[in-house]
């Protein structure tokens, strides 16, 4: 296995990105990897994910600050690239199954396109 790329064989999102599993690239470094989902629940729907794996937001430490932080900084990124300057646009972590986490590798939704709601379900 490449030295830097997840060791969690069974986890979708690190099978993404070794490769394994095709996605459609939105933006990717070194630590993180954003990519479109493949069911859509918004026009603009990217998934954002670390490289490394963490199960969630939950169970991250004081040593991922740095990454979590990079993470951020690359939403208005996405944001820009996608849609322009000064876009509107939402982001949402599930930390938990009841909390809608399905896929247990920290992960947030970029949603745009359309008018969302409050409160979101």
């Amino acid at each position: 296995m490449n030295k830097g790329l997840p060791k969690n064989k069974n986890c979708l999102f690190c099978r993404i990105v070794r490769g394994e599993i095709p996605s459609q690239k939105v933006l990717e470094n070194k630590e993180l990897l954003a990519f479109k989902d493949i069911n859509p629940q918004a026009p603009i729907h990217v998934i954002i994910i670390p490289k490394k794996h963490l199960d969630s937001l939950s169970g991250a430490e004081e040593k991922e600050i740095a990454l979590l932080g990079r993470i951020q900084l690359a939403i208005p990124e996405i944001a820009e690239k996608l849609l322009g300057k000064n876009s509107d646009y939402r982001v949402v972590t599930n930390c938990g199954e009841e909390a809608g986490q399905s896929v247990f590798h920290l992960h947030y939704h970029f949603l745009a396109g359309r008018r969302f709601t409050w409160p979101p379900g």
